[in-house]
């Protein structure tokens, strides 16, 4: 389905106190601008917290999951990537009667992701990515080894990486790469809906249990 561009999609995004402009700017710096974002009553809310985790989802689409998980878990600072400014608008007007101050948003390119952050994300997701099913396309699956090798610099100590997937070969790819790159295979599941993992489901995630599909799922840390 082609995308439907939104118009002023630009205008629409740096209105938003959710949406961060220029993110590369913010290299380092990821928990104060989350501190900074906050009114003086919350300030006081994060003093107790200090340095409170950050996670980050590669493709975060219309932003669903990550705005149920910033209100599920008010401890934990979480940032949505996303690369197409009309996708991520949909995103943002989502939260317009929202109060996150724990949720930001930015517009960026994921082969690039380790010149926005740089030892600061505790867990990375990886939901439902395009699995690039062409052997000549390797290369940008999410979970191939340069991403893998790319991803290192941004974590702050585990690396942990949690992905979601209807794609079993994706899936397979992606699990013997994690074992590779010297990742534990912590939690497997093939058919997530039916396991006791805990979950927030995505949009896409919901379309495809409706139609039958599994859902394949993996938590890895190292």
């Amino acid at each position: 389905m082609r995308l439907r561009k939104v118009k002023n999609a630009k205008e629409i995004l740096m209105a938003s106190p959710y949406y961060i402009d220029k993110p590369f700017e913010k290299k380092g710096k990821w928990n104060k601008v989350f501190n900074e974002s906050l009114s003086l009553q919350d300030q006081d809310w994060f003093q107790n917290y200090f340095n409170p985790k950050i996670h980050l989802e590669i493709g975060c689409g219309k932003g669903q999951f990550l705005i149920e998980m910033a209100k599920a878990y008010p401890d934990i600072n979480f940032i949505g990537m996303e690369y197409q400014e009309s996708v991520l608008v949909r995103a943002i007007q989502k939260l317009e009667e929202e109060h996150l101050p724990n949720l930001k948003f930015i517009c960026w390119e994921a082969s690039t992701v380790d010149s926005v952050f740089c030892e600061e994300i505790d867990t990375l997701y990886l939901n439902f990515s395009d699995p690039w099913p062409k052997k000549k396309h390797a290369k940008r699956r999410l979970t191939s080894p340069d991403f893998l090798d790319a991803y290192n610099s941004i974590f702050k100590d585990q690396k942990t990486i949690i992905l979601k997937t209807d794609n079993i070969l994706l899936f397979g790819y992606s699990l013997e790469n994690l074992s590779k790159a010297g990742y534990i295979l912590e939690r497997v599941s093939l058919d997530l809906e039916n396991s006791e993992i805990p979950n927030i489901k995505t949009e896409y995630e919901e379309k495809f249990i409706k139609l039958g599909y599994k859902i394949n799922y993996v938590k890895a840390v190292k």
